[in-house]
């Protein structure tokens, strides 16, 4: 029997060409806000284009939804998972 993923070369090339490229910090932050503003559908793009931090992000959402902080905090650090702004 014959492994075939060893056999298959763009398994073995770590530089595939049609691998995703990693996001530059600006496409990063388009990305986040974006899934905020799904997230929390109260944002205009105003108010995403004003958020600089994850704590701006945990102030607005606690502001606009009245939600408990803790929570909100949480919530928000799932959604960056290790990103930053």
């Amino acid at each position: 029997m014959t492994n075939a993923a060893a056999n298959n070369p763009t398994n073995s090339n770590p530089t595939n060409s049609s691998a995703p490229k990693p996001a530059t910090g600006a496409e990063t932050k388009q990305i986040i806000l974006k899934e905020i503003g799904a997230k929390w559908g109260k944002f205009s793009e105003q108010d995403l284009a004003a958020l600089q931090s994850k704590d701006d992000v945990v102030t607005q959402v606690v502001a606009k939804y009245s939600l408990d902080k803790a929570q909100v905090q949480r919530d928000v650090d799932a959604l960056m998972k290790g990103r930053s702004f």
